[in-house]
């Protein structure tokens, strides 16, 4: 299971589970990869529903990475997301959801 303290989602990626997260490097690597706007940017598309399927990858991509991985956009490009596209926006939304508050104690 993912850590939620620790800003951690899993993700399937034909059918191995992975672990992404967006540490401070991922998130970096995210805000050079954008071609236009800010990081802030991309939370508010996500919250209005507005973001890309770029967006998506982007974010995937910069998880993973921040999880270990070593593949690249390309590599993504690839593979079968476990849930498919709806499932890799979701994931998308936590990762920055997970990257920008606290989980509460419970």
């Amino acid at each position: 299971m993912a850590n939620p303290w620790t800003g951690e989602v899993a993700v399937w990626l034909d059918g191995e589970r992975h672990v992404a997260k967006l540490t401070l490097g991922a998130l970096a690597e995210l805000e050079a990869g954008l071609r236009t706007g800010t990081l802030i940017e991309l939370v508010e598309r996500f919250e209005a529903g507005g973001f890309s399927t770029r967006d998506v990858l982007m974010l995937i991509v910069a998880g993973l990475r921040g999880g270990g991985w070593t593949g690249s956009g390309a590599d993504l490009l690839k593979v079968e997301v476990g849930g498919g596209p709806v499932e890799a926006a979701r994931v998308a939304a936590e990762l920055l959801t997970r990257a920008f508050t606290v989980p509460e104690a419970g």
